[in-house]
């Protein structure tokens, strides 16, 4: 079974980089055709897809936030990060990872994720 767990800073302020750890446990990242996501929760708003590595390292970025946006990889701790530059107040929200078994861009809707973590609170304030 897979499981997740996000780590990191729940208080920035504005124009700092946040930088979120997704653990994953039961199963390789590198195993084939497994994706690994992030997903965020603004307060009063929708879930917003951010982007998503592959088991093979590439990666897709929503085109909102591509100029601030990288996931990145570590396959010898079998985690992967988020580093969002530049934040305001308006990246407050609970980022969360997901994974599945094939590649969704864009898309939130939870049915189409095998596993979740259970969400961490980011909030960007002066």
């Amino acid at each position: 079974q897979v499981q997740l767990q996000e780590s990191g800073p729940g208080l920035l302020k504005p124009w700092q980089t946040l930088s979120l750890t997704c653990t994953v446990s039961g199963i390789s990242m590198s195993t084939a055709n497994y994706y690994w996501t992030w997903i965020r929760h603004p307060p009063g708003k929708g879930l917003e897809w951010m982007g998503v590595v592959s088991y093979s390292g590439s990666t897709y970025y929503s085109p909102s936030l591509k100029s601030r946006i990288s996931i990145v990889r570590d396959t010898s701790k079998n985690q992967f990060m988020l580093q969002l530059l530049y934040v305001t107040p308006e990246d407050t929200a609970v980022y969360y990872c997901a994974a599945s078994k094939r590649l969704i861009l864009g898309a939130t809707s939870e049915n189409l994720f095998d596993s979740w973590g259970q969400g961490t609170q980011v909030t960007v304030s002066s």
